[in-house]
């Protein structure tokens, strides 16, 4: 009778893992873009970016017409492109930081429920976007596609796995 190792059999796991990261961060890539997508409309088509610059103004933020602008364009566009993976990191850069102000002008106050205006999404949001900035792109993006790519903050090389 043969026996698989505990080893073997994690080794098996881990392999499997190994061959689903890239869909799985492509998953995360695209819902995250999903989310954003419906802020940035929410913020063009619902509130309105004046009224947007005006919520900005209440909140002390500089130049809050501009910042209401800048905030929306991210949103929707940077959704976009993190649905078809294009320019990932950079985009994936800007909407981090789009979170850590969202979280430090508005959430942080709040607690943490999103049902109290906390800061439960923001943070989901900014911690995902940041794991694509070092991950990249995953399966199914543009960026894979084209030459001009930047690749993400670590290589292959300097990436490191869990064993099970």
């Amino acid at each position: 009778m043969n026996q698989v190792s505990v080893n073997d059999a994690a080794m098996s796991v881990n392999s499997r893992l190994r061959y689903l990261t890239p869909w799985a961060i492509a998953m995360v890539r695209v819902v995250i873009g999903f989310v954003f997508v419906m802020h940035g409309w929410q913020k063009l088509v619902d509130t309105g970016v004046g009224q947007t610059g005006d919520f900005f103004s209440s909140l002390g933020i500089p130049l809050p017409d501009l910042a209401a602008t800048w905030v929306t364009v991210v949103e929707l566009v940077g959704g976009l492109a993190l649905i078809l993976g294009v320019a990932t990191v950079v985009v994936a850069m800007l909407l981090t930081v789009d979170m850590v102000v969202a979280f430090a002008t508005v959430h942080r106050e709040n607690g943490v429920f999103v049902t109290d205006n906390g800061y439960e999404l923001v943070l989901v949001l900014g911690a995902s976007c940041l794991m694509l900035m070092v991950a990249g792109p995953g399966a199914l993006a543009l960026d894979n596609r084209w030459s001009w790519k930047k690749p993400p903050l670590l290589d292959a090389s300097e990436r490191r796995t869990v064993s099970l």
